[in-house]
């Protein structure tokens, strides 16, 4: 009874020790390639980076970045700063502790406009509006100049919008006690337990309350925006904004209540087995071009990085800083001269044909990939976000783009999904992996335990 007691537990600790740790490796690497994908590149000369002129006029919008050792969230940052600048309405700024370039979650590299220190002695008091987007905290000391900039502006006067897993910096900076908040479904049951002073709500798309407006996953943060906007300047200013970026969910920027909240459920389990067992990860660039739409940019990153099963490269014509629509200045890891081989080379944007038709031609003449997309061309009118799932689903499978569209919060019937039904390498790395567990385990049972009883 005791020998059989001691197979088992054999058995059972190689089993898991094994694939435990071959997923943890892969964890820790998509972690590296998406959530820690910093900018080890040299970096360009920065001369000649405009900054949007300063209206006093206007009310301020302070977007912020952390600290360089860790990615702000991409889609945080981006969805904001677009909706601001669109409407013509506010100074929007990028800002972070210092002007060294920042890098977005996914690999995308930003040039801020101001230090904190510098936007504040520009304005002379504490911006009118102040985003956070999620910024992880894993460097105590790199982040605390970010942790108190923002309680230096915790005033009245200041509005503070937190994004999607941003109510989490929020939180930290002691803003969010007492409140009621919302944030991100996957986040919610750790918020719960690291910040139980805070009231987390799982069934509504944003939460106002005194000058603190978080809101819940990604696409949440878009009504978040626009319920902001439609406060200070108007619904019809709102409106406008949505019908431009083709929003098919203005009905939650007037009412954020939503039926049902998302949850854990299976879908959950395979974009952890996509994350620790999808071993052949897709090289995809996206382009980089002057004038290009920041919305657009942003649809490309979470889509693909954050599955686990594509490795996102960003790519333009020089190693110059690139101006976007609304002048955020972005630059490129990879020149098309050096670009790296490439499964897909994606470039976004409805207006991409003509905006970057010499950077296209110089790709089609010099760059390497399988196949190059213009993902937004052909439908220039949806929304931006639509295309890049369903190509998702048709590269990949259809149980990782619809867990894809669930971590988006997209609640739309707009994304119409064909590929093939279950990511048959990652389930069959799986599999290998804990038959290669069992082999090794009945290879040492047979060689040190059944050998012993039989010789006993």
């Amino acid at each position: 009874m005791k020998r059989i007691v001691v197979r088992i537990v054999v058995y059972v600790l190689i089993f898991a020790v094994s694939v435990g740790g071959i997923g943890l490796y892969g964890f820790n690497r998509h972690q590296k390639d998406f959530y820690l994908n910093v900018r080890h590149e040299p970096v360009p000369s920065l001369q000649g980076v405009k900054v949007p002129q300063y209206d006093p006029h206007k009310p301020t919008v302070a977007v912020v970045m952390a600290d360089s050792s860790i990615p702000t969230e991409d889609f945080d940052f981006l969805i904001p700063y677009t909706l601001f600048s669109m409407t013509d309405a506010y100074n929007v700024y990028a800002v972070a502790p210092d002007k060294n370039i920042k890098s977005l979650s996914g690999g995308l590299d930003v040039v801020p406009h101001y230090s904190y220190k510098e936007l504040d002695q520009l304005l002379g008091k504490s911006p009118d509006i102040v985003v956070v987007p999620y910024m992880p905290i894993v460097d105590e000391i790199k982040y605390q100049p970010t942790r108190e900039w923002i309680q230096k502006h915790s005033n009245e006067k200041t509005t503070f919008l937190s994004i999607c897993g941003g109510s989490e910096n929020l939180a930290d900076a002691s803003l969010l006690k007492g409140k009621s908040a919302a944030s991100h479904w996957q986040a919610i049951p750790g918020l719960k337990k690291q910040y139980p002073d805070t009231h987390w709500v799982e069934d509504v798309r944003y939460v106002q309350e005194g000058n603190t407006l978080t809101t819940a996953g990604q696409s949440a943060g878009i009504d978040g925006v626009l319920h902001l906007i439609a406060q200070q300047l108007g619904e019809p200013m709102a409106a406008k904004i949505s019908k431009e970026i083709n929003y098919p969910s203005y009905h939650f920027v007037q009412n954020p209540k939503v039926d049902h909240p998302f949850y854990v459920d299976i879908k959950f389990a395979t974009y952890w087995l996509n994350l620790g067992f999808h071993w052949n990860k897709k090289q995809m660039g996206v382009l980089l071009y002057k004038g290009m739409d920041e919305l657009a940019l942003s649809s490309i990153f979470d889509s693909y990085g954050d599955t686990g099963t594509t490795q996102v490269s960003t790519i333009s014509n020089s190693d110059a800083p690139i101006a976007t629509k609304h002048q955020l200045n972005i630059v490129a890891r990879h020149q098309i001269s050096n670009a790296p081989k490439l499964d897909k080379m994606i470039i976004p944007g409805g207006n991409a044909k003509s905006l970057a038709e010499a950077d296209i031609k110089l790709w089609s003449e010099k760059g390497n990939a399988k196949e190059t997309l213009l993902i937004h061309s052909a439908s220039p009118n949806r929304f931006v976000f639509e295309a890049p799932l369903e190509d998702l689903a048709k590269q990949e499978d259809l149980v990782t783009a619809k867990h894809a569209v669930k971590r988006f919060e997209y609640r739309a019937n707009g994304i119409h999904l064909e590929g093939k039904p279950f990511p048959l390498e990652t389930y069959g790395n799986v599999l290998l992996t804990g038959l290669l567990a069992l082999l090794v385990a009945f290879c040492i049972d047979r060689r040190f335990i059944m050998k012993k009883t039989i010789f006993k």
